[in-house]
């Protein structure tokens, strides 16, 4: 059951004691030479005049075998900012810089700064576009962030059109892995906010295209489409996510992967119906189709 008034109270315990405070640059931004050179290569092939999905799978491209990172996030013990590690990547940050600069080459193709790459990446990662400083107003689970960010007008969700069915989880991967996040270990107070965002998130409507749906459905995605992995973990809906991208034989699955048979990197993988049928955890996907800001 969602209890406001519990998400009410730890938002603002989450806010910093000094109000105002920030992260510095060096901080919240890794990989600055990297930036330049994308912004470079995107100027100079004019991937601004590219389709928003297009585009964003063209970003995914450049950042092919780039390391794989996990909790590039966690980056301080107590104030949340929005932030950026071009050195190496994880399945979500992937696809959201990917999308990010996308984002911003198209609204200032010339003169872009990591400040602004960063205020792209508020835009898509926060609740409602707007990071309070506090950890509770990122958005944790992709089921929030396809939900919110559709609203907003900045993503359609086509995942029921293309023959998806209902699906209803009891989420609590945040609160029972609590211990694995920096910012909850030093701010164990935030757990029963936390839980009522997993409330909220857990009454959304969802949908879901079955993996033996998936080799029929595969014609009607697009280049730069977002695909969330559905877990047979019932303690959340997706374990994994990343971009499809048209080849002549189908759409791939473009993703940033922890395997190290993989390579431990960015890597454009097999068809999306054959990577899935890699792992019985697989049991489905979602579409997310993002839109220019």
């Amino acid at each position: 059951m969602f209890r406001p008034f519990l998400l009410f109270a730890s938002l603002m315990l989450c806010v910093p004691a000094a109000l105002g405070a920030q992260l510095p640059l060096n901080r919240t931004f890794k990989g600055q030479a990297r930036f330049q050179r994308l912004v470079a290569q995107a100027q100079s092939e004019n991937w601004r005049a590219l389709p928003i999905g297009e585009r964003t799978a063209r970003v995914g491209m450049a950042l092919l075998g780039t390391p794989y990172a996990n909790y590039t996030l966690e980056i301080d013990d107590h104030i949340e900012a929005p932030s950026v590690n071009l050195n190496g990547l994880d399945c979500w940050t992937f696809y959201e810089t990917s999308l990010a600069f996308a984002r911003m080459i198209k609204q200032k193709p010339v003169g872009a700064t990591p400040e602004d790459l960063l205020s792209f990446i508020e835009l898509e990662r926060y609740r409602g576009g707007h990071c309070t400083g506090g950890y509770l107003s990122r958005m944790h689970f992709l089921e929030e962030v396809f939900s919110d960010n559709s609203r907003r007008g900045l993503a359609v969700n086509p995942t029921q059109d293309l023959g998806g069915v209902p699906i209803r989880r009891n989420i609590t991967e945040m609160t029972s892995a609590w211990r694995s996040y920096r910012y909850l270990v030093h701010n164990p107070g935030l757990l029963p906010g936390m839980a009522a965002i997993q409330d909220r998130v857990s009454a959304l409507p969802v949908y879901y295209i079955p993996k033996a749906k998936v080799p029929a459905t595969e014609k009607s995605l697009r280049t730069g489409d977002v695909v969330a992995i559905v877990s047979a973990d019932r303690s959340g809906y997706t374990s994994h996510v990343g971009m499809v991208v048209k080849r002549p034989d189908g759409m791939h699955f473009m993703h940033a992967t922890s395997s190290r048979s993989r390579g431990h990197r960015v890597i454009l993988d097999d068809r999306i119906s054959q990577y899935l049928k890699r792992s019985s955890d697989h049991i489905g996907i979602i579409v997310y189709r993002p839109l220019d800001a």
